[in-house]
């Protein structure tokens, strides 16, 4: 079996920790080198994953000529996702961008544009499309267990995003309060704010749910803290042909929902034309209405196995076999929730009712 050669590169994003763990853990890949521009930032990388001095660079041109990967993961600030994958799709790679797919629709499509030119594989990686919870709650919908789906009730967050680092580490609240006007999260221009960090999420997995249909119009609110440049909470009704859906994003959260779910919980309720299904983040079940038990049930959630267990897997299944890529991770998937999240962030600016940007 091939051995995958995969870089990570940009470390903006704290999950470049926990992508890389998925790579060391695959039987057929390796962390080939990593790369960004600060060296402090790659130190955990490094101590974790034993990554040796000469597969360690700043500079990513050198780093690709030098490696030549066969993967690169990208885990860059959200406003310049377009800019690196312009910069690394030359080189004839796959990439693996960690969520969200953009800040802006624009952004998008230069990303999808630079991916075709190469005939290389992007995804867009989602880390709740591999939650146990979430992934029974489709194969439900797709056995027709609640007939079509007519409503998807979404609510996540977290404390926030300088809360925590790679594996879920915490970071004090002293180190918080001290970066919290520096970081990118809480930076316009980089992409912050909790919208743009889980609406993606949100709406994304909702298509998914929806089977691939788009809403008509979006209204969305979000809030305005004072001495902040970006929102913590944000609220988006997307209305469907069908009906409406609600999507909803914190940061502020109670608690975190890995440690012990807030309230309100986080995960999805979907409604369907013949049932329910609620289905919560790091639950070990879910729970089930049907119009042949109206008073519900609890179901245990599916053992998920490979190569449906991260994106590490399912992207060199696809690009060993052929099969498709998991569905919320794919291009076509990943536009409408783009759409989505452009339109709710031109709602929220003119706070006014917005049709679906095309």
């Amino acid at each position: 079996m091939k051995t995958w050669k995969i870089v990570g590169i940009n470390f903006d994003h704290m999950h470049m920790g926990d992508l890389l763990r998925k790579v060391s853990e695959h039987p057929n890949a390796e962390i080939s080198a990593i790369c960004d521009e600060d060296p402090a930032r790659m130190q955990a990388a490094i101590a974790n994953f034993s990554i040796p001095a000469d597969r360690v660079f700043t500079d990513y041109r050198r780093c690709l000529d030098t490696i030549k990967p066969d993967i690169v993961i990208l885990c860059a600030a959200t406003a310049t996702h377009g800019e690196w994958v312009e910069k690394v799709a030359p080189y004839g790679v796959h990439i693996l961008v960690e969520k969200p797919f953009a800040a802006t629709l624009a952004e998008a499509d230069i990303m999808i544009a630079a991916m075709q030119k190469t005939g290389k594989t992007m995804i867009v990686n989602w880390p709740l499309a591999w939650y146990p919870p979430h992934l029974t709650a489709k194969r439900l919908i797709d056995e027709g267990v609640i007939g079509t789906v007519m409503e998807v009730h979404y609510y996540d967050g977290n404390r926030g995003p300088l809360h925590h680092v790679a594996d879920k580490i915490e970071v004090s609240a002293e180190e918080v309060a001290r970066r919290k006007n520096e970081a990118w999260w809480y930076k316009k221009a980089a992409g912050g704010g909790s919208m743009l960090d889980y609406l993606g999420y949100g709406v994304t997995l909702g298509t998914w749910y929806h089977n691939g249909d788009k809403p008509i119009e979006v209204t969305a609110v979000v809030d305005e803290p004072f001495g902040l440049e970006v929102d913590e909470h944000s609220i988006t009704v997307a209305r469907y042909a069908k009906g409406l859906s609600k999507y909803e994003t914190r940061w502020g959260a109670f608690t975190d929902p890995w440690t012990h779910q807030p309230q309100p919980k986080c995960g999805f309720v979907i409604v369907g034309t013949d049932g329910t299904i609620a289905s919560y983040d790091y639950e070990s079940t879910i729970r089930v209405q049907t119009r042949a038990v109206p008073e519900g049930y609890v179901l245990p959630v599916d053992e998920i196995r490979a190569p449906m267990q991260d994106p590490i897997q399912n992207l060199i299944h696809h690009l060993t076999t052929g099969a498709a890529i998991h569905g919320p991770l794919s291009v076509a998937t990943c536009r409408i929730g783009q759409q989505i999240v452009e339109t709710a962030a031109l709602s929220a600016k003119t706070k006014q009712t917005q049709k679906l940007v095309p």
